[in-house]
């Protein structure tokens, strides 16, 4: 059992993704951090000063004694801090967006240089081989 624990454990996919985790909490930390430091001060000020964390339908009010004392505490939707993390998860999701689309532009751009590289400027077979294929589609649907 522990060996196959360790087969588990420690191989790459595994690995791998414990570290895309660790980066995944750091970013969302980061993007958290923009969120509410950066973009909930400019919307708050657009709208006149309101704190979106502060935003809430009360349901029934906080009920305090005759010394002060809270005797019922307030129940209430928050519903300014569902905004703040939808517009928390719409900057998570713009930016590995982001991300993942330069990624596949740079893997697809050094994809193609190192074909182009490896083959001297040259095509391969089957992609020859797929042309002529297509070409013969295209003769055989005009002879209809």
């Amino acid at each position: 059992m522990w060996r196959e624990f360790k087969k588990f454990a420690f191989k790459d996919n595994v690995i791998s993704l414990a570290i895309g985790v660790i980066i995944g909490g750091a970013f969302g930390k980061i993007v958290t951090s923009l969120v509410n430091d950066l973009f909930m001060p400019v919307f708050g000020y657009i709208t006149a000063g309101v704190d979106f964390k502060d935003l809430k339908f009360v349901l029934s009010p906080a009920l305090y004694g005759i010394n002060g004392s809270l005797v019922k505490p307030e129940s209430a939707i928050m519903y300014g801090r569902f905004i703040q993390n939808v517009v928390d998860f719409l900057v998570v999701s713009f930016c590995i967006f982001l991300f993942v689309y330069i990624t596949n532009k740079i893997m697809e751009r050094d994809c193609i240089e190192n074909m182009t590289a490896n083959n001297g400027g040259k095509t391969d077979k089957v992609e020859d081989l797929l042309v002529e294929i297509r070409d013969l589609l295209k003769n055989q649907e005009n002879n209809k």
